[in-house]
């Protein structure tokens, strides 16, 4: 009988760590605003991350963002080392049940948008939030590093092994 061996190396941890799509370039958000690719130009970082746009509620920083064709990226880190609230939201987060990014910023030029809505050319960014429902149905998180979805993977790694020795 042959035997297939299939080693690993997961190496994750429990850090925090989120990119996201702040805001999607090309589609409007829910009230028929469109922002610009070029508006995000000014964003200074680090940002707070909040929860829900709560000022009370801090629960990390976003370090770094960047407007690629698709729209504006970011990656932060939420203080799951320091901050209570910050394992809470981390554990929402790896549940799927909050996905959602929202920015807040305060328009500095914009015309009114054909249909209803704003066109924004420039703004100031003063945060991104982790939300539920986003305004703009884009915006997300992409990527969270955690040891919940390095352990999904190995179960569906002795899964595949356990079906192909069955064979």
């Amino acid at each position: 009988m042959d035997k297939l061996f299939i080693e690993t190396k997961i190496i994750t941890t429990d850090t925090g760590e989120l990119k996201g799509l702040a805001w999607p370039f090309g589609k409007p958000d829910r009230l028929g605003d469109w922002i610009e690719p070029g508006a995000f130009k000014a964003a200074a970082f680090p940002l707070p991350m909040l929860f829900g746009h709560d000022i009370n509620d801090p629960v990390g920083t976003w370090q770094a963002g960047e407007e690629k064709a698709d729209g504006f990226h970011i990656t932060g880190k939420l203080l799951v080392d320091d901050v209570a609230r910050a394992r809470e939201v981390k554990a929402l987060v790896g549940s799927g049940a909050v996905r959602g990014l929202s920015i807040g910023f305060m328009t500095r030029k914009a015309s009114a948008r054909a249909g209803g809505g704003r066109i924004i050319k420039e703004l100031e960014l003063f945060e991104v939030s982790l939300v539920t429902i986003p305004l703009h149905p884009g915006a997300k998180v992409t990527s969270a590093k955690s040891a919940i979805d390095a352990l999904r993977l190995v179960d569906a790694l002795n899964r595949a092994t356990a079906h192909i020795a069955a064979r």
